[in-house]
């Protein structure tokens, strides 16, 4: 007999509520490891969902990297690809810590360690051109005959003014006028900075064009490509769409 009462509808069948700039990018937020649990130390960030690919990559480029430059006689150059390359990985650390925080208290511990691994980026990469630069003094080389430098100075400029715009806002935001409009200026500051990480393994990729360190040095360059390609792999799905246009989460 059917019953007069009406039923509880279906859950499943109920249209979904979450809006779509609330999601990252690709899947659910849980599968690519988008969002912090709030019991979640901030550590976990680093290797939670598609984090894995990201950190297999950069772990293994940077062995690659240093593999082939520690079995050679030290030169000068060599400090160029060491120091450069621990700025790269500092740097994918960086945004791994961050981009799954969306509680203020995991935002303010997530910021923290943001600057302090752009910290030591920033100090890796002024290593790696100061080395670059005193090579080419010392053994009266040319400047920008290759890709690559010109790729490496896009990609520093960027990336310095990436780094100042970013502590500044943190640090200082009344120079922006207030807080409030020195965080509106924090999705422009997001998309540069996936734009620079892209920017740092096009670096990486033009570097094994350059004959000392393709041929000589023997870093391939599609071996690099493969691990660029994975660690992008791992930080694109956590990129949250509601974080690049400046939105508050709901």
């Amino acid at each position: 007999m059917a019953s007069a009462t009406p039923t509880q509808e279906n859950p499943a069948q109920e249209p979904a509520s979450r809006e779509p700039e609330m999601e990252p990018l690709l899947g659910e937020p849980r599968a690519a490891g988008a969002l912090q649990r709030k019991d979640s130390p901030i550590f976990a960030n680093l290797y939670i969902g598609t984090a894995v690919l990201a950190q297999l990559g950069a772990v293994v480029l940077f062995t690659v990297i240093w593999v082939h430059i520690l079995r050679r006689d030290w030169i000068i150059f060599s400090g160029h690809p060491i120091a450069q390359s621990l700025a790269i990985l500092a740097i994918i650390q960086s945004i791994l810590i961050l981009q799954p925080t969306h509680t203020p208290d995991q935002k303010r511990t997530g910021q923290r360690i943001h600057a302090f691994l752009h910290l030591v980026s920033f100090v890796s990469l002024v290593t790696g051109i100061v080395v670059i630069e005193y090579n080419k003094y010392v053994n009266k080389l040319a400047h920008f005959h290759s890709a690559h430098a010109y790729i490496g100075a896009i990609t520093t400029a960027i990336l310095l003014l990436q780094y100042s715009v970013g502590f500044t806002m943190w640090a200082t935001p009344s120079l922006y006028g207030s807080e409030d409009r020195a965080k509106s200026i924090w999705k422009y500051h997001r998309w540069s900075g996936y734009l620079s990480l892209v920017l740092l393994l096009s670096t990486v990729l033009s570097a094994t064009r350059v004959p000392f360190v393709g041929e000589t040095i023997g870093i391939k360059f599609w071996w690099v490509f493969g691990l660029s390609v994975l660690i992008l792999l791992g930080i694109i799905p956590r990129v949250h769409l509601w974080k690049l246009l400046g939105q508050v989460r709901r």
